[in-house]
């Protein structure tokens, strides 16, 4: 008899949205073939059925919700966890502690619980007062009931262990190592600046979009990303383009060997992301061997190791570490080199599936009392 996993907090199987969802394209195939019977909680919509990569058996469930900003993750993760009470799963992986709410429901149904509980939600500018506040409550209640946390760098656990008193097990991202692409049409391999976000303020984008300014007076700038929703920064990027004839705005590009040829062709990729542990969009870069400018956070530091160059989030300073990394292609070819090695070796989606499997698997041989929600 196979054992069954609930996946709560995603957008669904198969989706391409973000970190999460790429984790779970790869994670719900491998835990099939490791004798789960897997079942991943989704928003209409949102997963693309004809995706040819799709794994029929992955069993894919839609829950409703309200779409607003601020209360899709809620409402989405209380439909889903409501289902997964019902079905009883041996075992519940649940991404984001906005999720914690939840947790004394599943927990009273005898349902082990594994939370990855990713960045610093209530750090990120891009809520407000309010939704700060529930993030920050679902993280105290993912501390108490959640059996056993996902941290997705060192630094993540270190803060857990510090401001909830939980450890965790780190399990970061990762990373697909492409062929080799060509270049997509109208670049030169080596001889664009990228940059791929989401439009936030914590991913530096105003300061970049204001470096590109400068920088695209030599160089072409190649923009991936929108807030999704429009705005200030959505406006400023069109602006830019619409200025420069070296700009380039793609807003999201959804085909993953156009965004992967983008990557490994990159002169310099700018790396602006502050808040959060190990974040998927670098380790995809290095897989696909971006020479990297990144932002000097904690964070990226760790992930990058010696593959990068660092720079402080003002417009001058990313300028000028952009455009020394542009005229330096021996540096351009070292750093190149060195981010393919380090993904490989630090963050192979293989061994990342086989941690997940052992801790989902090892609270099912160590199942919490029901009762317990003191």
């Amino acid at each position: 008899m196979s054992k069954s996993v609930a996946i709560i907090g995603t957008r669904g199987y198969p989706s391409y949205y973000g970190g999460f969802e790429t984790l779970i394209r790869r994670l719900g195939p491998y835990l099939v073939d490791a004798g789960w019977d897997v079942t991943v909680y989704g928003r209409p919509g949102a997963v693309k059925t004809d995706d040819p990569l799709l794994d029929p058996r992955v069993s894919s469930v839609m829950t409703k919700g309200l779409e607003t900003k601020s209360l899709s993750t809620l409402s989405y993760g209380l439909t889903s966890s409501l289902s997964a009470a019902r079905r009883k799963p041996d075992v519940a992986l649940i991404m984001n502690v906005a999720n914690g709410y939840w947790l004394p429901l599943l927990r009273s149904r005898g349902i082990p619980t594994v939370v990855n509980v990713d960045g610093i939600e209530w750090e990120r500018a891009k809520w407000g007062t309010n939704a700060k506040r529930v993030f920050r409550g679902g993280a105290r209640l993912t501390a108490k009931y959640a059996s056993e946390l996902v941290c997705d760098s060192h630094e993540i656990r270190r803060r857990w262990q510090r401001d909830f008193g939980r450890d965790g097990v780190f399990i970061p991202y990762g990373g697909d190592a492409p062929a080799s692409l060509p270049v997509v049409e109208g670049l030169k391999s080596r001889e664009y600046v990228l940059i791929v976000a989401r439009f936030v303020p914590e991913n530096t984008v105003p300061e970049f979009l204001e470096a590109a300014r400068e920088v695209s007076k030599k160089w072409n700038v190649v923009i991936v990303g929108s807030s999704g929703y429009g705005g200030e920064l959505d406006l400023a990027a069109q602006k830019l383009a619409d200025e420069s004839p070296r700009v380039q705005w793609l807003g999201h590009v959804s085909d993953d060997q156009k965004l992967f040829s983008l990557w490994q062709h990159a002169g310099a990729y700018f790396h602006g992301h502050s808040v959060g542990g190990t974040n998927p969009a670098l380790v995809q870069a290095m897989a696909c061997g971006a020479p990297t400018v990144a932002r000097d956070t904690v964070y990226n530091r760790e992930v990058l190791g010696e593959a990068g160059v660092f720079c402080e989030p003002t417009s001058p300073n990313i300028s000028q570490s952009v455009l020394g990394l542009m005229a330096n292609r021996v540096l351009q070819d070292q750093l190149s080199r060195q981010s393919i090695e380090r993904a490989k070796s630090e963050y192979a989606w293989d061994d990342i599936c086989a941690s997940y499997d052992r801790s989902i698997n090892q609270l099912v041989r160590v199942s919490e009392p029901a009762s317990d929600l003191t």
